[in-house]
């Protein structure tokens, strides 16, 4: 198999890359590596990957790329042809969308347009792509699902990422290119975002500062832990999106179509609240955490729980990792990692 991943230097972009590699597929990575937060930790997964490359005895290149710019885009599938387009890249953060929307329409609308462009026109067999569980927005039926209207997304972020699932059917409707969007919940792990709460607890907890819980530490999530999601891009990647002879045009559904698409959910159906996280986070550090309680926060979304039936059905996967062995991962990397 030979596979384009695009963001391999980002959180869930390198775990990807990396398993494809360890099986001994070829992989072809593009980032453009910006500073939305520090390159160094994107700089070492890039090293990383390359001695897992070599170590698979697996083919892998890289192109240092701005995926808004469609010859670079075009560059990159030179570089083909590809069996599988897993695109992971995107401007991520949901505050961060409050103060430049533009970075988004760049990254998650322009670039994803060229994506599907270049897919099209090099007749990639499948096109797997990041979407997120904020496209719930003011949803709170719980558990979410894929069959549920998302029409009242909370940030403009979250707005950006269904705007993908929708361009993604159009192509799939168009051009009969295959695609699945997959709504990632709470991803943490090792080699995780500096920015996200996982990585900002640890780092204060260390260094006996206080952590920000916002709406008081009762949001509840549905912490994913990454190898989790990983099974699940890669088996979902595998399994071509095909047409859903039984869709239904009077009563639709939202998640399939008579096209050759789908969305699916990727969460470990095991809400957590936020406290019990912290506690998890103490535990693994051996460590208090000094705790201050703040409001909600304008486009946070209170509570996640992901109903993940469609997934196991459809690549008989369900993800299981506890959220204590999940944290505990991320804190023994994080001191090796950091020397802390």
């Amino acid at each position: 198999m030979r596979t384009l991943v695009t963001g391999n230097a980002g959180f869930v972009g390198f775990h990807v890359a990396s398993r494809l590699l360890r099986r001994g597929d070829a992989v072809v990575g593009a980032d453009v590596v910006n500073d939305y937060y520090s390159p160094d930790i994107k700089e070492s997964r890039l090293a990383l990957l390359q001695q897992r490359a070599s170590e698979a005895g697996a083919k892998y290149s890289f192109h240092r790329v701005n995926l808004s710019d469609p010859e670079a885009v075009k560059k990159c599938f030179e570089d083909g042809p590809f069996d599988r387009v897993i695109h992971l890249a995107a401007q991520a953060g949901v505050r961060y969308s409050l103060e430049n929307p533009g970075a988004y329409i760049e990254s998650n609308i322009v670039a994803f347009t060229n994506l599907l462009e270049a897919c099209r026109h090099s007749n990639v067999k499948h096109l797997t792509y990041a979407s997120t569980s904020s496209v719930y927005g003011a949803n709170t039926r719980m558990p979410f699902s894929e069959q549920q209207g998302v029409d009242h997304p909370l940030q403009f972020y979250a707005a950006t990422k269904r705007a993908n699932e929708l361009m993604a059917h159009s192509y799939s409707h168009l051009f009969r290119l295959p695609t699945s969007g997959l709504r990632f919940f709470t991803v943490y792990g090792p080699w995780g975002r500096p920015d996200m709460a996982l990585f900002l607890f640890t780092k204060n907890i260390l260094a006996g500062l206080p952590i920000q819980l916002f709406n008081n530490g009762r949001h509840v999530r549905d912490f994913t832990y990454i190898d989790d999601i990983v099974e699940g891009v890669v088996r979902v990647s595998d399994d071509v999106a095909t047409p859903n002879p039984d869709w239904n045009s009077d009563n639709p559904d939202p998640s399939t179509s008579n096209a050759p698409f789908r969305l699916l959910n990727i969460g470990n159906n095991a809400p957590v609240e936020l406290t019990e996280y912290v506690e998890a986070i103490e535990e693994a550090l051996g460590k208090k955490a000094i705790r201050e309680l703040l409001p909600l926060q304008p486009g946070d979304v209170p509570n996640t729980l992901a109903d993940i039936s469609s997934l196991v059905e459809t690549v008989g996967y369900r993800p299981a990792t506890p959220v204590r062995q999940g944290v505990a991962a991320f804190v023994k990397w994080y001191r090796e990692y950091f020397n802390a």
